[in-house]
């Protein structure tokens, strides 16, 4: 395992920088910091729908408000033909990807999961950014494969990209804490590098707000550049805070404010000068600190989130339109285009 050295002179100054620089002052050097990765006055953002095939999950994450355990009647996995309507309704309005995500549910053998990839691709064809690291590692798990196995497999049925959900805080002490079960730093990292030595391009994403300390939230930030160094795969980096209000095994956490997530958003910009694109995260966030996002090191406004059942889960119930999202990116100053997953421009300019 590689360990970042918390006492060297560049992990202090970045600490520094997060802790004291004043808050315009951060958001005016992660700007300089989007401009030079992108020089047009451009935001993009993509048309997709979030897919849960199932909430039965055995990792009993304690943030997590959506799974379900086995045998509750509030369980379920969605049919193939279920996926593909919802896959249909997206493609209605111009969607061009499906983020497909679900628990960890120990019932689902992997033909199933190889088999749905095959399904859409042969009635639903669209571009498949699915299964979490975590998801992955639960699959190496359960059914006796190496994760270059699993990754092999189901990008050989149909699977374009892999999400970077799960990512939370990527520090063992934390992630044993809040989510033992699941895929540790490592593991999950190394479904990130595997991933991209099989050349497919990933995203990556920070949950905080899970009592992690500022050091943590820096360590982090180094490891995902760490492996974007010697990989290149990461195509965006997301991150968001806790809803501890609507998740009972969190609500002792306070809910952090606008200003911690856009100096944590300004601080990864600057960290991350190998990871080319920052989404902003209004989903969690609302629209005017959304919109806040595109001057602290975001170039990217996210996803429609045609649909949208795990954040919303624990009491988050932002929503948006096309119009809307088209509107919110003018009225901070950019010109809105849509994107596909590796965030090239889908080339018709979104009408004035």
């Amino acid at each position: 395992m590689s360990v970042v050295d918390r006492t060297s002179s560049e992990f202090k100054s970045f600490l520094e920088l997060y802790q004291r620089t004043p808050l315009l002052e951060l958001g005016q050097v992660a700007d300089a910091e989007r401009w030079r990765h992108h020089p047009d006055p451009v935001v993009t953002y993509i048309i997709d729908r979030n897919i849960n095939y199932t909430n039965v999950c055995v990792a009993d994450c304690e943030f997590c408000a959506f799974y379900r355990r086995p045998k509750d009647p509030e369980g379920y996995v969605l049919s193939f033909e279920q996926i593909g309507a919802k896959i249909d309704e997206c493609r209605a309005i111009g969607g061009v990807q499906i983020l497909l995500q679900g628990g960890h549910n120990p019932y689902i053998p992997f033909e199933w999961y190889l088999e749905l990839m095959r399904y859409i691709k042969r009635n639903h064809p669209i571009h498949i950014h699915g299964f979490s690291p975590s998801e992955v590692v639960f699959f190496s798990e359960r059914f006796g494969l190496s994760v270059a196995e699993v990754v092999r497999e189901l990008r050989a049925a149909g699977l374009d990209s892999i999400p970077g959900g799960g990512g939370e805080i990527l520090v063992d002490r934390i992630r044993e804490r809040v989510a033992r079960k699941k895929a540790q730093t490592e593991e999950w990292l190394g479904v990130q590098e595997e991933a991209h030595r099989q050349g497919m391009r990933t995203s990556v994403t920070m949950m905080y707000g899970l009592g992690e300390t500022d050091e943590d939230r820096v360590e982090h930030l180094f490891r995902v550049r760490e492996v974007q160094r010697r990989t290149g795969g990461f195509t965006a980096f997301i991150c968001w805070p806790l809803q501890p209000e609507g998740t009972p095994g969190m609500s002792h956490y306070r809910k952090t404010d606008a200003v911690t997530y856009l100096r944590t958003l300004a601080l990864a910009r600057v960290v991350l000068d190998n990871v080319p694109n920052l989404q902003s995260s209004w989903v969690t966030m609302g629209h005017k600190v959304g919109q806040i996002a595109l001057r602290f090191g975001a170039n990217d406004y996210g996803s429609l989130m045609m649909e949208e059942n795990v954040v919303s889960a624990a009491g988050t119930t932002y929503r948006t339109t096309l119009q809307e999202i088209d509107r919110l990116i003018r009225d901070a100053g950019y010109q809105p285009m849509r994107r596909r997953q590796d965030y090239s421009v889908i080339e018709e300019p979104v009408a004035a």
